[in-house]
């Protein structure tokens, strides 16, 4: 009975470990069906020639019999094991390649050393017998017996329609017989050809369906194989919070080096950088709300000038990166705060300068 907890599909791993134990979807009917389709299909390509040439095979044998003694190594062994041999090697070939063509294409080369390891329970005659009068034992026997019945139907009917012909037969010539006999047996043989690959198809179609609810997992047997894959979602977020809390403090320190803050002012700041020798200003840090304040008060600890324009902010935090330059599209209005920073900058050191000058002026006339 199936796990009604196990409600979801299965993963490629789960897939991949079933795999490794050989649990593959494949039937064996499937493969039988086929590749005795490809020997009737050899066998009926060849049979076209078969008659003329066995016959002129076994006259030529037989006038040699009369005339020669059959020996060991002689002609006539050799030739009839290379003409056996030129009948049955083609038929023997297409079964067996059709076989193992039909193995591959239903679940490929499968090497499961986990299959073949040693097991003691497998030795268990009491198992064993176990499995022979399970119901799973009786079910497959039932399986089998439905083409059969649908076989021997087919035998029957065919039959049943020809009865006046085989009940006239015995007023007919050997060839109208012989006629007669294979037609039925080719209705025969390639109806219960045609029931055989159907229900074939219908027991790999029901081997598929069991082989997938087989392989449905849990929602504790997904939990548990991510945490085998990706470790432990708890950990991985607390390594996510430190990582988040170590470019955090990296972006802090890098602020303290910007030459202008620009704000939204309320959500968005971004710290920039800029010198002569550089070709465009960079971008040291950016923040969004909590992060964004953070940067503002460093700016405002260490005097850097911090400059409000909401469409720049927005743009620079969206379109570049920390520690990548300004895009050119931006060049003019980053210039336009650049060029009053350094006007204010400017005129700040001048009045110091002047006001020092005063005071030494001051000092100087007091000394007099």
């Amino acid at each position: 009975m199936a796990d009604s907890s196990k409600t979801e599909q299965a993963t490629p791993r789960h897939r991949q470990q079933a795999r490794n134990r050989g649990q593959v979807t494949r039937s064996r009917e499937l493969s039988g069906a086929l590749s005795m389709a490809a020997v009737a299909a050899v066998v009926f390509l060849m049979g076209r020639e078969a008659i003329p040439h066995w016959t002129h095979f076994f006259r030529t044998t037989l006038e040699l019999a009369s005339s020669e003694s059959i020996e060991p190594g002689g002609p006539l062994l050799f030739w009839t094991s290379v003409e056996v041999m030129r009948w049955v090697i083609p038929i023997v070939v297409a079964g067996g390649a059709v076989s193992v063509f039909a193995g591959l294409a239903q679940g490929g080369f499968v090497f499961a050393p986990e299959a073949l390891s040693f097991k003691p329970e497998r030795l268990n005659p009491a198992d064993r017998l176990g499995q022979m009068f399970s119901p799973a034992a009786l079910s497959t026997i039932l399986k089998s017996l439905l083409p059969f019945t649908a076989i021997a139907w087919i035998g029957v009917a065919s039959i049943r329609t020809h009865w006046a012909d085989i009940m006239g037969s015995s007023y007919v010539d050997s060839r109208r017989f012989a006629s007669l006999i294979s037609s039925i047996l080719l209705q025969i043989f390639w109806k219960s050809g045609l029931v055989l690959l159907i229900w074939a198809g219908v027991d790999y179609l029901l081997l598929w369906w069991k082989s997938e609810g087989d392989l449905k997992m849990s929602r504790q047997d997904l939990k548990d194989e991510m945490k085998q894959t990706e470790g432990n979602p708890a950990s991985k977020a607390r390594i996510r919070k430190i990582q988040r809390q170590s470019r955090r403090r990296q972006m802090l320190k890098a602020a303290e080096t910007a030459t202008v803050v620009v704000t939204n002012p309320t959500h968005y700041a971004v710290a920039l950088r800029y010198e002569q020798n550089m070709a465009a200003p960079i971008v040291v840090a950016k923040g969004l709300d909590n992060l964004a304040a953070k940067i503002k008060e460093v700016a405002w600890k260490l005097d850097i000038p911090v400059m409000e324009n909401r469409p720049l902010a927005q743009a620079l935090y969206k379109s570049v990166e920390v520690g990548d330059p300004i895009p050119s599209a931006l060049y003019h209005a980053v210039a336009e705060i650049l060029v009053l920073i350094y006007k204010a900058q400017t005129e700040v050191r001048n009045r110091e300068a002047r006001r020092r000058g005063t005071v030494v002026q001051r000092t100087i006339v007091r000394q007099q």
